[in-house]
């Protein structure tokens, strides 16, 4: 009989668990239909062709002056003389299913904005006229995005932080421990404030500065699982071997602890997820002309009647956020060594 090594077999219980993996090739379509996003919902054509010369404004967007405009700025491919000279037999032009882009305005619409949904605007338009289609694609992809980071940075923070109390106990654990108490207890929520009233705030500055507070927890869990490994026969073999501490911890201990840090990685995704929405709702996150699922619910919020800035929003978030649930609960039964 072949011996399985752990990760295999966990990855075998995992794949048992119908509703847990059907999960995770969910969310995988998810990302990879985000990461095609400019493909799917672009201002910008995908291909053109104008008096045989192909163009790319995909990537390059040339001046109207290159399709018989008057002025040297970027094309503005709504624009109806632009259509006009696209319709002239020879020329042609390839657009994304969706002809709008994050923050492109509609200025052709007739109804007010928010504006209901239509032919143009798939899910609507938003209070500045900006299609909700395409915010919610780029809003979900850069929450991802912001998931994502936040979860390796403070699963890298606490896995070191656990690491160091754990293996070496004592002095150290107690000290470690107290600073970490001390740290969790100042208000995270006041100094985002106040840095939002300093600075414009960007991703990378709310990733940094809550990757600071959301360590803490991963740590503890970490820190448990050293404190039981470092007492068991292959952690003495390998001091009996004369093999140094670093190696000891990293190569041996380590690999026999990452249980909570993968079982909660799904968890952690969704609270990334979560943060980042609820910062842009109260205003302290990203940008209003940056799209974010937040600024959506904040503007259904603050137009009740238009239906399609928070529903859609809502089953995308809510989905989401059960499909990661569903994929940690299937991976905490898999790596539970009690189920065979």
């Amino acid at each position: 009989m072949i011996s399985l090594s752990p990760g295999r077999r966990a990855w075998q219980r995992f794949r048992r668990n119908r509703l847990g993996y059907a999960s995770l090739g969910v969310v995988l379509l998810m990302i990879a239909f985000t990461l095609a996003a400019p493909l799917i919902s672009n201002e910008h054509p995908l291909l053109a062709s104008y008096e045989g010369t192909l163009y790319l404004p995909i990537l390059s967007n040339p001046p109207e002056t290159e399709f018989g405009g008057n002025f040297r700025t970027a094309t503005d491919w709504h624009d109806p003389l632009i259509e006009r000279q696209f319709a002239k037999a020879g020329n042609w032009v390839i657009h994304a299913p969706n002809r709008y882009s994050g923050a492109t305005i509609n200025f052709t619409e007739k109804a007010a904005h928010p504006a209901p949904p239509s032919a143009r605007n798939w899910l609507g338009t938003d209070d500045r006229g900006r299609d909700v289609f395409a915010r919610l694609l780029y809003g979900f992809g850069l929450g991802l995005f912001f998931a994502f980071a936040l979860t390796a940075l403070t699963t890298v923070l606490g896995v070191l932080a656990g690491a160091v109390q754990g293996f070496f106990g004592g002095w150290t654990d107690l000290g470690l421990q107290r600073i970490s108490e001390i740290w969790n207890s100042l208000p995270s929520l006041y100094l985002l404030v106040i840095l939002a009233a300093i600075f414009t705030p960007s991703l990378w500055l709310l990733i940094g500065l809550l990757a600071l507070f959301s360590w803490i927890s991963l740590a503890d869990y970490v820190r448990a699982e050293f404190l039981r490994n470092r007492g068991l026969e292959f952690a003495k073999g390998a001091r009996a071997m004369g093999l140094s501490q670093v190696r000891i911890m990293w190569r041996h201990i380590l690999p026999n602890s990452l249980t909570p840090v993968i079982t909660f990685l799904p968890f952690r995704l969704s609270e990334g997820l979560l943060q980042l929405t609820a910062l842009d709702f109260l205003g302290l996150g990203l940008p209003a002309s940056v799209p974010s699922l937040g600024d959506l619910l904040r503007q259904g919020k603050d137009n009740l009647d238009a239906w399609w800035l928070s529903v859609p929003t809502m089953i995308l978030l809510v989905g989401t956020l059960l499909l990661l649930t569903f994929i940690g609960d299937a991976l905490r039964d898999a790596w539970d060594a009690r189920k065979s």
